[in-house]
């Protein structure tokens, strides 16, 4: 049962980014966001169902990886669709370097070089490499939480399934005596509080500088209007005195 928690937690972890693809649709643009997180995910998906297939009765990292494949590939597509066109070609590339080329070389050099137990070691070991990258893909973003002291494009959902479904994979590969499962998700739950702390810290930012905008706004409109009424002020004090000009011209 705790093993199946993991798989129910990494479901979650892979529905996460939905609201984020929702808004982008709604918007119609990426703007914003990054694709190397998806790809990232859709290779170590990718990778991680290579190797459960190489050590044999691993059901439940074929099913939920799989599942992760699809998903991670419908979010690219989206992706692809509403974004710039340097980020389209930045994402296309991506893609055919580590889905397409760094995967196609670790399946061809595990097959041709490596049997049985050897084969599957080295599997795993590119798997903890790469599940660790994963982690450690949302650095860019933290980086600009900190920077920009906004969490807009750092959802807390996703970090706390993050830090839940590493906290999960852990056990089962502790339980299970896999730590090429077991080791990365250390660092994902590092990681996962680290964001979680974060938002936390910077959730309120937004509001404080949405306030000081309206204020800004508010002094640059009332500022405006201030303006508006000296010139139409003075232009009435000219226009009076031009009246009293003329008057004084016809009694002369």
């Amino acid at each position: 049962m705790r093993f199946l928690t993991g798989n129910i937690v990494s479901f979650l972890v892979f529905l996460a980014p939905v609201p984020t693809f929702y808004n982008i649709y709604k918007k119609k643009s990426s703007e914003g966001f990054q694709s190397i997180p998806y790809v990232v995910s859709l290779f170590s998906a990718s990778l991680l169902l290579y190797y459960a297939f190489l050590k044999t009765n691993a059901y439940l990292i074929v099913s939920i990886n799989a599942f992760g494949c699809v998903v991670e590939t419908v979010y690219l597509f989206m992706y692809v669709i509403y974004a710039s066109n340097k980020a389209k070609m930045l994402t296309v590339k991506l893609v055919l370097l580590f889905n397409v080329g760094l995967l196609g070389i670790i399946m061809v050099v595990s097959l041709a070089l490596t049997k049985d137990a050897k084969r599957v070691t080295l599997v795993g070991w590119c798997c903890a490499v790469i599940n660790i990258a994963v982690f450690a893909a949302p650095l860019s973003i933290m980086r600009r939480v900190i920077r920009t002291k906004s969490v807009e494009f750092m959802p807390f959902n996703l970090s706390f399934f993050l830090t839940l479904c590493a906290t999960m994979w852990f056990f089962y590969g502790f339980f299970i005596r896999d730590y090429y499962i077991a080791l990365p998700n250390v660092l994902g739950f590092l990681f996962g509080i680290v964001q979680m702390i974060l938002y936390f810290i910077y959730k309120n930012a937004n509001k404080g500088v949405e306030m000081n905008e309206k204020l800004e706004g508010a002094m640059k409109q009332k500022e405006g209007i201030e303006m508006k009424m000296e010139r139409v002020e003075n232009k009435n004090i000219k226009s009076g005195a031009h009246k009293h000009e003329d008057l004084e011209n016809r009694k002369v």
